[in-house]
């Protein structure tokens, strides 16, 4: 990845990916794969299994159309103990691919609020981001979660 130094590109990446969390965080999850692009891919991984080139996932979705599916499975297949999530995320770093696409890493922890109000460190870990610009506005073309731990909540269902 080659660094980019453009202080506006820079606020509008920063700009989506508060964007993001805040749609999680506020639980309008149904605008989540407007982020994406048509064939915008999403996927949770460990760390290890990434550092091992390994594509096992906890989650993984190859299209906006499967990202939706996900989110409409939260309400209608998926039964759960109602929870909420809180984002922070740290300062991004950006550069370009060899393919000229825009790759951002954004370090995050995630808060999780139970239904009780009790609350714990969820999860923490990194964004692996690629955006491009489809008119006039970043959409992600690739996000990867990659989770500190392997160890996984069976509640993951809310994505991250």
């Amino acid at each position: 990845m080659n660094d980019v130094n453009n202080s506006e590109l820079l606020q509008r990446v920063e700009r989506l990916q508060t964007d993001y969390v805040n749609t999680i965080d506020e639980e309008r999850y149904r605008d989540l794969p407007d982020f994406f692009t048509e064939r915008g891919r999403y996927r949770i991984i460990s760390k290890e299994n990434h550092q091992r080139g390994r594509p096992f996932g906890l989650v993984f979705c190859d299209s906006r159309a499967m990202f939706r599916d996900r989110i409409v499975s939260m309400f209608k297949a998926n039964i759960f103990e109602p929870h909420t999530y809180r984002h922070l995320t740290g300062r991004t770093t950006l550069g370009r691919g060899a393919d000229g696409v825009l790759e951002a890493r954004t370090s995050y922890m995630v808060a999780r609020i139970m239904h009780d109000g009790a609350q714990e460190l969820f999860s923490t870990g990194v964004y692996l981001d690629r955006m491009v610009e489809e008119d006039g506005k970043l959409l992600f073309c690739e996000k990867i979660v990659v989770t500190d731990s392997s160890r996984v909540d069976a509640l993951l269902v809310i994505p991250l």
